[in-house]
Protein backbone atom coordinates (compact mmCIF):
# COMPACT_ATOMS: atom_id res chain seq x y z
CA UNK A 1 0.00 0.00 0.00
CA UNK A 2 1.62 2.97 -0.81
CA UNK A 3 1.28 6.28 1.73
CA UNK A 4 0.78 9.90 0.02
CA UNK A 5 3.66 11.25 2.32
CA UNK A 6 6.74 9.22 2.26
CA UNK A 7 8.27 10.19 5.81
CA UNK A 8 11.41 8.05 5.94
CA UNK A 9 11.93 9.80 2.52
CA UNK A 10 10.99 13.28 3.86
CA UNK A 11 13.16 12.76 6.57
CA UNK A 12 15.91 11.50 4.39
CA UNK A 13 15.70 14.89 1.99
CA UNK A 14 15.55 17.15 5.21
CA UNK A 15 18.58 15.14 6.24
CA UNK A 16 20.49 16.27 2.69
CA UNK A 17 19.59 20.11 3.16
CA UNK A 18 20.86 20.54 6.38
CA UNK A 19 23.76 18.82 5.10
CA UNK A 20 23.97 21.28 2.56
CA UNK A 21 23.50 24.36 4.40
CA UNK A 22 26.56 22.83 7.17
CA UNK A 23 28.34 22.87 3.46
CA UNK A 24 28.11 26.19 2.13
CA UNK A 25 29.03 27.98 5.73
CA UNK A 26 31.84 25.59 6.81
CA UNK A 27 33.48 25.73 3.27
CA UNK A 28 32.18 29.04 1.07
CA UNK A 29 33.83 32.23 2.41
CA UNK A 30 31.00 34.64 0.87
CA UNK A 31 28.52 32.32 2.53
CA UNK A 32 30.91 32.95 6.29
CA UNK A 33 30.60 36.43 5.46
CA UNK A 34 26.51 37.27 5.16
CA UNK A 35 26.37 34.76 8.11
CA UNK A 36 28.34 37.29 10.52
CA UNK A 37 26.70 39.86 8.55
CA UNK A 38 23.24 38.75 9.75
CA UNK A 39 24.46 37.73 12.78
CA UNK A 40 25.66 41.31 13.56
CA UNK A 41 21.99 42.50 12.51
CA UNK A 42 20.45 39.90 14.48
CA UNK A 43 22.25 41.43 17.84
CA UNK A 44 21.88 45.00 16.29
CA UNK A 45 17.68 44.37 15.93
CA UNK A 46 17.94 43.15 19.36
CA UNK A 47 19.51 46.45 20.60
CA UNK A 48 17.29 48.14 19.06
CA UNK A 49 14.14 46.08 19.96
CA UNK A 50 12.47 45.85 16.83
CA UNK A 51 8.85 45.15 16.35
CA UNK A 52 6.74 42.13 15.02
CA UNK A 53 6.78 43.41 11.74
CA UNK A 54 10.48 44.73 11.72
CA UNK A 55 11.89 41.42 12.74
CA UNK A 56 9.69 39.96 10.01
CA UNK A 57 10.98 41.96 7.20
CA UNK A 58 14.69 41.62 8.41
CA UNK A 59 14.96 37.74 9.07
CA UNK A 60 12.85 37.78 5.14
CA UNK A 61 16.15 39.64 4.36
CA UNK A 62 18.36 37.86 5.63
CA UNK A 63 17.08 34.54 4.78
CA UNK A 64 16.70 35.86 1.00
CA UNK A 65 20.45 36.50 1.00
CA UNK A 66 21.49 32.88 2.55
CA UNK A 67 19.55 31.52 0.22
CA UNK A 68 20.64 33.71 -3.16
CA UNK A 69 24.64 32.36 -1.68
CA UNK A 70 23.22 29.20 -1.22
CA UNK A 71 21.86 29.13 -5.11
CA UNK A 72 24.96 30.92 -6.22
CA UNK A 73 27.16 28.36 -4.71
CA UNK A 74 25.34 25.67 -6.47
CA UNK A 75 25.15 27.05 -9.67
CA UNK A 76 29.15 27.69 -9.25
CA UNK A 77 29.72 24.06 -8.71
CA UNK A 78 27.53 22.83 -11.17
CA UNK A 79 28.86 24.72 -14.13
CA UNK A 80 32.57 23.71 -12.52
CA UNK A 81 32.10 20.33 -13.65
CA UNK A 82 30.20 20.76 -16.99
CA UNK A 83 32.96 22.96 -18.11
CA UNK A 84 36.14 22.66 -15.80
CA UNK A 85 38.28 24.62 -18.28
CA UNK A 86 37.22 29.11 -18.69
CA UNK A 87 34.80 28.78 -21.01
CA UNK A 88 32.84 32.65 -21.84
CA UNK A 89 29.24 31.08 -21.43
CA UNK A 90 30.16 29.81 -18.23
CA UNK A 91 31.66 32.73 -16.96
CA UNK A 92 28.79 34.42 -17.75
CA UNK A 93 26.37 31.94 -16.20
CA UNK A 94 28.56 32.44 -13.05
CA UNK A 95 28.67 36.33 -13.11
CA UNK A 96 24.74 36.42 -13.75
CA UNK A 97 24.28 34.03 -10.47
CA UNK A 98 27.19 36.66 -8.65
CA UNK A 99 24.97 39.04 -9.85
CA UNK A 100 21.49 37.81 -8.47
CA UNK A 101 23.26 37.58 -5.15
CA UNK A 102 24.25 41.26 -5.17
CA UNK A 103 20.80 42.43 -5.99
CA UNK A 104 19.63 40.81 -2.75
CA UNK A 105 21.96 42.05 -0.86
CA UNK A 106 21.40 45.38 -2.03
CA UNK A 107 17.70 45.45 -1.65
CA UNK A 108 18.62 43.88 1.47
CA UNK A 109 21.23 46.67 2.92
CA UNK A 110 17.72 48.92 1.44
CA UNK A 111 15.95 47.30 3.80
CA UNK A 112 18.08 47.14 6.85
CA UNK A 113 18.83 51.04 6.16
CA UNK A 114 15.03 51.65 6.52
CA UNK A 115 14.69 50.00 9.26
CA UNK A 116 17.67 50.30 11.72
CA UNK A 117 17.91 53.96 10.53
CA UNK A 118 14.48 54.78 11.59
CA UNK A 119 15.18 53.33 14.71
CA UNK A 120 18.37 55.18 15.57
CA UNK A 121 16.81 58.17 14.03
CA UNK A 122 13.96 57.99 16.87
CA UNK A 123 16.69 56.73 19.52
CA UNK A 124 18.48 60.35 18.95
CA UNK A 125 15.29 62.55 19.07
CA UNK A 126 14.35 60.39 22.09
CA UNK A 127 17.97 61.42 23.65
CA UNK A 128 17.53 64.96 22.70
CA UNK A 129 13.95 65.26 23.40
CA UNK A 130 14.33 63.12 26.78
Amino acid sequence: MSRWIDVRKNLRSFRFAVEGIGTLFRFENNAKIHLLAAIAVVIAGIWLRLNRTEWALILTQVGLVLAAEAFNTAIEKLADVVSPERHPQIKAVKDLSAAGVLLVVIIAVIVGILIFGTKLIEMDWMVKNG
